[in-house]
């Protein structure tokens, strides 16, 4: 696919999912933040390019008001599952599935990703923005899911604070898994915390695409 292609597909997939409603009440011991469209579309393509989108079960691992689940719906997999521990967003979520109108149904289902209520019985790919472990108590939160990839996908694609590359290498490497693709991405923070101090601010992360074995 040319460059200019692939850029307008993918801003296209942008604005599907720019109605995507975020949290209405996020708590910050769980890092609730809403992925921002742009970015949401741009690991969503980036996967489907890869061929770990289309006809593939796809889990998006603490999906939240199911942002990555539902872009991951509009690119044509098996079927798409999206898992929470908080009720609250996935009601949300539910109302963004008849919001974008997807062609895939997406199960909802509140569980604890460390201990996964559902196991695909084919390679299956995980799309995650995982806590990144910046809530005091709640330090390496995004091992947790990485562990569950590991255990249920053939390839995920993670969200991770700047600075993560030596251990997510060394976590794949040490759990049979293998970085592919890795490349930066700026995270728009909404002001939605009391410890924010500014209306929003942008974020340095990295994104890892890891097979696994």
């Amino acid at each position: 696919m040319a460059d200019g292609t692939a850029g307008a597909t993918r801003r296209r997939l942008a604005q599907e999912l720019a109605v995507v409603a975020g949290f209405e009440d996020p708590h910050a011991p769980l890092e609730q933040y809403h992925t921002p469209p742009d970015l949401a579309a741009h690991i969503v393509h980036v996967a489907d390019l890869q061929g770990d989108v289309e006809g593939r079960t796809v889990f998006d691992l603490g999906c939240g008001t199911g942002m990555l689940a539902l872009g991951a719906a509009l690119r044509g997999p098996e079927r798409a599952i999206g898992i929470d521990i908080d009720p609250a967003p996935l009601s949300t979520a539910r109302e963004n599935e008849r919001r974008v109108g997807a062609m895939t149904d997406v199960s909802w289902v509140r569980g604890d990703v460390s201990v996964v209520p559902v196991i695909p019985t084919e390679d299956a790919t995980v799309l995650m923005n995982p806590p990144f472990g910046a809530q005091s108590g709640n330090e390496g939160a995004d091992r947790a899911f990485l562990q569950t990839a590991a255990a249920i996908a053939g390839v995920s694609y993670s969200v991770h604070n700047a600075g993560s590359e030596s251990f997510v290498r060394a976590f794949a490497d040490d759990n049979g898994g293998r970085v592919t693709h890795a490349f930066a991405a700026a995270f728009e923070l909404p002001r939605q915390f009391e410890h924010h101090d500014a209306d929003s601010r942008s974020i340095d992360t990295e994104v890892y695409r890891i097979e696994w074995t």
